[in-house]
């Protein structure tokens, strides 16, 4: 069995009935200790209850089918392992996801940060995946879905700022709060203990004189100061706010209400990455090649449009977002304004004219205004031609805030030294580009920029999913926006912001 070199987003089938995941890394002084875990998840992306969550104060899922094993030390490498019975997972785990905390620091004080999958059975590696880390206290390495019967692993290589607490309630995790310290006006002394009744036991003592050891705990996340209510203060913590929209209210009821719900989700995943209140002009780039027929017709690109728009809608109070269409050729796209989105998503994302056998050149008859011929755009992958479009747009429209392109293909790239002239190029813009594949392979170039070197700030992102419809909102945005607020502060400290 060879190990399998992964970079963020692949993956890869597992073959084997009982996987090792193992974090290791090394650390130097005042680097900080780093905790791996997992969580059991099921078709809604969050676990049944807290028994799911498996890590060092609760070692063994109740199944038995998941293991923290604990730390080594050899020759400087500290490593961390979480064992998984795939075969004894109840039906209904779709997931487990593999994630780690760090204990008095932050991931990017380690150095050698690596998960490595092992066949439990014969402690062969079978994949390795090299991690790279700067402010996060939680980390998410990567997961193992079953997919069609069949188990695979995804690598998914990000995480945040909220510690363990916070990776463990974004999947549905409670964790205790600490106790409000009372103010000095409220301290009373303690009333005497009540005199003992006939019910009572007496307590035993101790069978020996040394203390146990304290168990660790999920450590909250940081109290903010209390500030005085103008009113009575709610029972419950408010919602991370959403941006309002132009356009919003003339959007059917169920669209409003879907766009909401989302608007909000993507305001929980900025405020997550440190990126609260950030605005952006957002662009969106969709791939018309012939092998994305399948998915158009399906009705998923259409599904990938109404998620985007929510994007749009809380980065850009305008409620518009720019778009761009490509194959052969790339085409602009009218403007999708919000409330304009069912009315758009008819007229340009259709389904009739995507087709590996557009091969008719001659323009077609009965075009609606602004409607592209898709026949013309041709059907093979030419993603250079549709980055070089957006770049002389931006160049030509400046505008006060950074450019985040959403950029969505199924893969099949084979302009890798043409894609990464322009991506090169562009570094100096102020354009993030983030990358989303549809679930088929060959991504190229768009699969390991973020490992190319000669680079001032990190300019693009890129992630894969098997079937993007199935993944959770709030996991989508995470992952979409995750590196988009890192480039932000380092395109600012270089001047290109």
């Amino acid at each position: 069995m060879t190990s399998t070199s992964m970079s963020k987003g692949a993956n890869l089938p597992v073959a084997v009935g009982s996987v090792r995941a193992v974090l290791g890394w090394t650390g130097g002084a005042g680097a900080p200790d780093a905790d791996a875990s997992a969580l059991l998840l099921g078709a809604d992306g969050r676990v049944r209850d807290d028994g799911d969550f498996v890590f060092y104060n609760q070692p063994r899922h109740a199944s038995g089918a998941v293991r923290h094993l604990g730390k080594r030390r050899d020759a400087g490498v500290t490593t961390d392992s979480v064992e998984v019975e795939l075969r004894s997972l109840e039906p209904e785990i779709e997931r487990v996801v593999l994630g780690a905390s760090a204990d008095g620091g932050t991931f990017g004080q380690l150095s050698g940060l690596t998960l490595r999958l092992l066949d439990a059975g014969t402690q062969r590696e079978f994949a390795r995946f090299e991690m790279e880390a700067t402010t996060e206290t939680a980390f998410l390495g990567g997961e193992l879905y079953r997919r069609a019967g069949q188990w695979k692993f995804r690598a998914i290589g990000q995480g945040y700022a909220s510690g363990l607490a916070g990776l463990a309630t974004d999947f549905g995790i409670s964790v205790d709060e600490e106790p409000a310290l009372p103010t000095p006006a409220a301290v009373v002394p303690p009333a005497a203990p009540p005199p003992p009744t006939a019910v009572q036991a007496p307590v035993a003592p101790p069978t020996s004189h040394a203390p146990p050891p304290p168990a660790r705990r999920i450590p909250p996340p940081p109290p903010t100061p209390p500030t005085p209510p103008a009113s009575p203060a709610p029972l419950t913590p408010p919602a991370a706010a959403s941006r309002p929209s132009r356009g919003e209210e003339r959007l059917p009821v169920d669209m409003r209400k879907r766009l909401s719900l989302r608007k909000e989700q993507v305001a929980v995943s900025l405020r997550k990455h440190g990126a609260e209140g950030v605005t952006a002009r957002v662009v969106l780039i969709l791939d018309a090649s012939g092998s994305m027929s399948f998915l158009y017709a399906k009705g998923v690109v259409a599904d990938v449009v109404e998620r985007m728009a929510a994007v749009a809608a809380q980065l850009d109070d305008d409620g518009a977002m720019q778009a761009w269409t490509f194959a052969s050729q790339a085409a602009r796209l009218p403007d999708l304004t919000l409330g304009e989105l069912p009315e758009w998503l008819k007229l340009h994302v259709r389904v009739g004219e995507l087709s590996l056998f557009r091969r008719s050149r001659k323009p077609r008859k009965g075009l609606l205004p602004g409607q592209v011929d898709m026949r013309t755009v041709g059907i093979q992958n030419e993603e250079q031609k549709a980055i070089a479009e957006v770049r002389t747009y931006v160049r030509e429209h400046p505008a006060a805030d950074p450019t985040l392109v959403l950029f969505f293909s199924d893969g099949g790239v084979y302009r890798n030294n043409e894609i990464e002239r322009e991506l090169r190029e562009a570094v100096e813009e102020p354009i993030f580009w983030q990358f989303v594949g549809l679930g088929r392979s060959n991504y190229g170039v768009l699969e390991r920029f973020d490992t190319l070197p000669g680079r001032r700030v990190d300019n693009v992102g890129f992630f894969s999913v098997d079937d993007i419809g199935g993944l959770p909102d709030p996991e989508l945005y995470d992952r979409l926006l995750s590196e988009f607020p890192a480039w932000i502060t380092a395109a600012r400290r270089q001047g290109i912001l």
